[in-house]
């Protein structure tokens, strides 16, 4: 297989894996960074042209479309997808789950536990509706917010209040969620790949601080899931439309919550403590579904020929 890894870094840990899991596996992989993409598009025909050179005869895309440029990357993803190449995530799919609003909305209707949320409104902010999560303690987190920048644990009303009003003075969206005080500075990220959990950790923050990702000296171990934990990551990104993802939960006293999903999880601290080759499952995850489409052409052309 011909295969793009869309990548603003080529030198980065997870564009590294996947490169070296497609070279393993016997198949040519083409790293470019998708903001260098320019998309070309008339009737009944979209191409993509990279550095002055049109991308052709390319069987698949692996995205890796970071937070800041979400709308470009999509463009390109989709651009992709709509010139027949397999995306091992789809545009809409990354669209769904990188908005924290519009991913719990989807979530919470379809039954899935989260943290209580608030999204204030940008004109006045109603402090009761604050005042009624739960505990004393709030998170205060950007809409958009990654490896835990952008997300502030609010002691009281009036420091959440003053938290968003500093958010929304520079024109930032924010989501307030309720504090999982007994969780007590973990959580759970499964890695799911075709709807299977193919590794999974636990991430403990740092001494001092209340977020555990390890980009905040947060540390990491092997964490065996609940087969409700289990149960739980396959089914939201099912929800979600999501075949590559990674699904950060909270173990609370009602049990588990979705704290996050992440359209394009970084596998460096996945397979560093878990020695789980993550890249080599997406690569081979994407083989399977490869042959089933050329499969499902050459039956269709063979339909066609008897129909002559």
């Amino acid at each position: 297989m011909r295969i793009l890894i869309l990548s603003r870094n080529s030198a980065l840990y997870s564009t590294r894996s996947l490169l070296r899991a497609c070279y393993r596996r016997g198949h040519q992989a083409k790293v470019i960074d998708h903001l260098l993409c320019d998309l070309i598009i008339e009737q009944g025909k979209l191409s993509v042209s990279y550095q002055g050179e049109l991308l052709e005869g390319y069987d698949a895309v692996i995205p890796r479309i970071g937070s800041s440029v979400t709308t470009a990357g999509t463009n390109v993803v989709r651009q992709f997808e709509k010139m027949g190449l397999f995306s091992t995530t789809r545009a809409d799919a990354i669209l769904r789950a990188r908005n924290k609003l519009r991913c719990f909305q989807i979530l919470a209707a379809e039954g899935i536990d989260v943290p209580k949320s608030l999204f204030p409104n940008f004109v006045q902010i109603d402090e009761q509706l604050i005042d009624d999560m739960p505990g004393e303690q709030s998170i205060v987190k950007l809409l958009e917010s990654t490896h835990g920048l952008g997300v502030i644990l609010s002691e009281s009303l009036s420091n959440a209040v003053s938290t968003i009003e500093a958010f929304q003075r520079m024109k930032h969206k924010v989501l307030v969620q309720e504090f999982i005080a007994e969780s007590s500075g973990t959580d759970i990220r499964a890695l799911v790949v075709d709807g299977h959990v193919v590794a999974s950790m636990k991430r403990t923050a740092a001494a001092g601080e209340f977020r555990s990702n390890l980009h905040r000296g947060g540390s990491a171990r092997i964490e065996k899931l609940t087969e409700q934990e289990r149960f739980l990551a396959r089914k939201v990104c099912r929800i979600l439309g999501l075949d590559v993802a990674g699904v950060d939960i909270l173990r609370s006293n009602r049990g588990p919550l979705v704290l996050e999903v992440n359209s394009s999880p970084g596998l460096e601290g996945i397979e560093t403590y878990t020695r789980i080759d993550v890249a080599g499952e997406i690569v081979h995850y994407l083989e399977k579904r490869i042959r089933k489409h050329k499969a499902a052409q050459q039956k269709k052309r063979g339909t066609w020929k008897l129909k002559g």
